[in-house]
């Protein structure tokens, strides 16, 4: 029994940490329990605002994020707690009037292995044995490095959502530009408008990697900004449509080809993601 206790909380904190490799180094962000969590808080909100919740899907993303962290760390608490579970109460010293014989339960291996995780270290109770010993300070570092993970995490996500803001303001300025100067941009000269492609082209090719690598930035959206989205999505489509007409330059007719192609990549990228 005891064997088994110790190999299924080495497998809970083996799953931990291959979902958080993945979710947070994987170039293609291929955090499994992550990615479900994520999908499954989205499409539970829709389903609540589709029966007439007042809250709007806006806090999705946040949600889904501190959810993924309560999971990570709930893996690791209890993963460490079924290893330290066998070893109570012989293997610790119970200090304060504990009596031993009283703290060899599952919450007491939780307690233990929370102490351990967060590094308060109460000293309550203490490993006795070498190996326990050391057992503690490693789940400490685990404690850490899962601190730390988490606070990279949320500034690649912010990140992300910048680049994501800044690419739709740019093009919500430039069609509000041509709006109020009654000026198409078919007009504009060939190599103005081919730079616009080609920064569109770019930005859209970051902000789609950033959606690969990050799948839980398409949640940090309200049902308000994926309309404004779309809408701009749809201004560039005509930008596309007017630099790619036979009579332009074949240089603008690439930039413009260039530009089609990233958008479907994108669209497609965005597809997967719900």
């Amino acid at each position: 029994m005891d064997v088994i206790l110790t190999l299924a909380g080495a497998g809970l904190i083996a799953l931990a940490l291959k979902d958080i490799f993945e979710t947070l180094f994987h170039p293609s962000g291929k955090g499994v329990l992550g990615k479900s969590i994520a999908r499954s808080v989205w499409r539970g909100t829709h389903w609540l605002h589709r029966r007439g919740s007042e809250s709007e899907p806006m806090y999705v993303g946040a949600l889904a994020y501190v959810l993924v962290l309560a999971t990570w760390t709930a893996l690791l608490v209890f993963g460490w707690a079924l290893i330290f579970l066998p070893h109570l109460p012989d293997g610790y010293i119970f200090t304060g009037g504990l009596d031993p014989s009283e703290h060899d339960s599952l919450a007491d291996a939780l307690y233990i292995s929370l102490v351990n995780l967060t590094s308060l270290g109460y000293g309550d109770i203490s490993p006795e044995g070498t190996l326990l010993r050391i057992l503690g300070p490693v789940e400490t570092l685990f404690g850490l490095g899962l601190l730390t993970a988490s606070i990279s995490w949320l500034v690649s996500i912010h990140g992300a959502l910048t680049r994501r803001e800044a690419l739709a303001h740019e093009v919500h300025l430039l069609r509000e530009a041509e709006q109020r100067l009654d000026e198409p941009l078919a007009r504009a000269e060939p190599e103005l408008l081919g730079r616009m492609l080609s920064s569109f082209t770019t930005q859209t090719i970051t902000v789609r990697r950033d959606l690969v690598h990050l799948p839980i930035t398409h949640y940090f959206e309200s049902a308000e900004d994926r309309r404004v989205r779309d809408e701009l999505r749809g201004f560039l489509r005509e930008m596309i449509e007017q630099a790619g007409k036979e009579e332009s330059p074949v240089a603008l007719r690439l930039q413009a080809e260039m530009l089609e192609q990233a958008l479907d990549d994108f669209e497609g990228t965005l597809a997967e993601s719900v």
